[in-house]
C-alpha cells in the first residue's frame, strides 16, 4: 500500500465503528423514548451530520499535528463514512411508521455491516475474526440499552411523553 493510501483503511473503520456505536445508541434512544419516527428521523440527521463534520476534523486535526500530508483526506473520508453509515442506520424510519419494527431493522443492519466490515479487516490483517466481531457487537449492544435506559429515565422523571 502506498503512502498516499495508507489513511484509509483507519479512517473508513473510524468512522464506521463510531457511527455504528453512536448512532445506534441515539436512535436507540430516541426509538424507546419519544416513538415518533419523525422526530427520530430529524434528531438523527441532525446528529449525524454534526458528528460527521466532528469526526472529520478530528482525524483531520490528529493526522495534521502528525505532519501528515494527507490530513484532508482522512478527515474527508472519515466523515463521509459516519455520515454513510449514519444514513443507512436511518433508512427504516422513512420505510414503515412502525418505530419498533424500524429499530429492529436498524439493528439487524448495525450487525450486518459490524460482520462485513470485520470480516474484510480480519481477512485483510490476519486478526481474529469473532474476536473483533463480537467485542464490536458487545460495545454496540451496550451503547444502545445504555441510550434505551437514558430515555426511559427522562421520560419517567421529566415527565416527557410524546
Amino acid at each position: 500500500m502506498t503512502k498516499s493510501k495508507s489513511y484509509l483503511p483507519g479512517a473508513i473503520v473510524l468512522g464506521m465503528h463510531d457511527a455504528l456505536v453512536s448512532q445506534t445508541g441515539i436512535i436507540a434512544g430516541l426509538a424507546f423514548a419519544l416513538a415518533d419516527r419523525y422526530l427520530i428521523i430529524l434528531t438523527g440527521i441532525i446528529s449525524a451530520v454534526a458528528a460527521g463534520l466532528s469526526m472529520a476534523a478530528s482525524n483531520y486535526l490528529a493526522h495534521k499535528t502528525n505532519s501528515d500530508e494527507y490530513a484532508m483526506r482522512a478527515g474527508a473520508v472519515t466523515g463521509l463514512t459516519y455520515l454513510g453509515v449514519s444514513g443507512i442506520l436511518l433508512i427504516p424510519f422513512f420505510m414503515t411508521a412502525n418505530v419498533r419494527a424500524a429499530m429492529t431493522s436498524a439493528f439487524i443492519i448495525a450487525i450486518i455491516i459490524i460482520f462485513v466490515c470485520n470480516w474484510g479487516i480480519c481477512r485483510a490483517k490476519s486478526r481474529p475474526f469473532w474476536r473483533h466481531t463480537i467485542e464490536m457487537l458487545v460495545i454496540c449492544t451496550g451503547v444502545s440499552v445504555v441510550a434505551f435506559l437514558i430515555g426511559e429515565a427522562a421520560k419517567y422523571f421529566i415527565g416527557i411523553t410524546i
